[in-house]
């Protein structure tokens, strides 16, 4: 077997960033036997060092998220791709690194497919997340590997589909590079945010991102397709929800990217054009896509379905929902002035630091914030609020003073002499 860990190193120059071959290497293998497993176990254990981790899913072609192929680089055992859906149990791999630091780009995104087949870290080092802690203005892998490391990566592949078998060398090439670089760009993002005293928060971080829970699935998932605010009435509303529940069960059972089914497009049109009979329905030139004549008997039973049932969805769903801030003047202008307040110093905040908004506190914090602010107003209500909506401690110690200061403000400005004046004008 060959191993991965033999391809191209990657090297710079002073006056130029390379691009790394995408030939010149020896065959690399995908392991997917026991035998080939347990040596590259053996192998990763005997290492040292961080553990470099990657994985590719097949978003976009296939239903499920589950990884098609892993990666996995270590100093002193080289790089190692596995075939998830051939290996089937990875113990092994588990119990012989779990200990060990894991490096990924983007660790949110690959954290679910790695549980998905037993693989969890004990820590982790995001360097995705440490470039956006750094305040770089553009955090993509080949990006960051061209700025800090001196090396072009060829990132061709990045949205094919790895279901695919046996998967093409250059691909297999792309994932290996991909890995590889992971640890040297980890020590270069640590050193940088040692020097701008940020690897204290960057830890806390990565520990945010390591134990969050995963976000509980929506009431009505069904209402994250596309375009369905265009719908104006119930029965729309109805035949919508009845024809994504029919795509979404088909595309599991399949195993196929619901979109690739029947795209949004479709299934919004037949919603809000409500056909009285299948033929109606294929007589509509916006319903197409693969499976939309050859499963026409499953998409108008969905139709039949939301033409006839009693339960009919309400056009807008209520629970823990803030208005968007558009509305906010006239909803609730007192909290309208004190999100403004606030996101005028946490912009400031934001540039001196160095640190984006985003990542400085998420808007939606800020907004709950804003919008309905602990009673009594003090720096210790805001930061036992902010620690209640999972702020991390650098965000508290950093912004509970100065949203208090903001909001402040913004009562204020509510309670002055024109903004009394304005708020008692006659309509009309």
């Amino acid at each position: 077997m060959t191993n991965p860990g033999d391809v191209p190193a990657a090297t710079s120059t002073e006056d130029s960033t390379p691009a790394l071959p995408p030939a010149t290497h020896e065959p690399i293998d995908v392991i997917d036997t026991p035998e080939e497993f347990a040596d590259a176990v053996a192998a990763l254990h005997a290492g040292h060092g961080p553990i470099a981790v990657d994985a590719e899913r097949a978003s976009g072609f296939r239903y499920s998220q589950r990884a098609y192929l892993l990666q996995f680089y270590r100093r002193g055992a080289g790089t190692f791709l596995f075939d998830p859906p051939a290996i089937g149990d990875f113990s092994a791999l588990q119990a012989a690194i779990s200990d060990e630091e894991w490096v990924f780009h983007a660790a949110s995104q690959d954290l679910p497919c790695l549980r998905e087949v037993g693989l969890d870290p004990k820590r982790i080092f995001d360097t995705e997340l440490g470039a956006r802690l750094l305040g770089l203005p553009r955090v993509g892998l080949g990006t960051v590997v061209a700025d800090l490391l001196g090396v072009t990566l060829e990132k061709a592949h990045s949205a094919a589909d790895w279901s695919k078998r046996p998967l093409p060398q250059d691909w297999l090439l792309y994932a290996a590079l991909d890995v590889s670089l992971l640890v040297d760009l980890r020590d270069k993002i640590a050193d940088l945010l040692a020097e701008a005293g940020k690897l204290d928060l960057a830890q806390q971080e990565f520990e945010y991102t390591l134990h969050k829970e995963l976000r509980p699935q929506r009431e009505d998932p069904w209402r994250r397709l596309s375009g369905i605010h265009q719908l104006r009435k119930q029965r729309q509303l109805a035949v919508a929800r009845e024809l994504w529940l029919a795509r979404d069960a088909y595309a599991a059972a399949v195993d196929i990217a619901p979109g690739r089914l029947v795209p949004d497009r479709s299934l919004l049109a037949a919603a809000a054009t409500l056909p009285q009979s299948r033929a109606e329905l294929l007589a509509l030139k916006e319903f197409n896509g693969r499976a939309s004549h050859s499963e026409s008997a499953r998409w108008w039973a969905a139709i039949e379905r939301g033409l006839t049932t009693e339960d009919l969805p309400p056009m807008r769903t209520g629970g823990d929902v803030i208005p968007p801030p558009r509305a906010w003047s006239d909803r609730n202008p007192e909290a309208d002035r004190r999100l403004t307040a606030a996101k005028a110093v946490l912009t400031e905040l934001s540039e001196t630091r160095e640190i984006p908004m985003e990542n400085l506190l998420t808007p939606d914090t800020l907004r709950r914030l804003a919008w309905e602010p602990p009673t009594p107003l003090s720096v210790e209500s805001l930061a036992q609020a902010l620690r209640e909506l999972e702020a991390r401690p650098w965000q508290i110690d950093l912004l509970a003073e100065p949203i208090l200061s903001a909001f402040v403000e913004g009562n204020q400005a509510s309670q002055s002499p024109a903004a009394t004046a304005v708020t008692e004008l006659p309509n009309g």
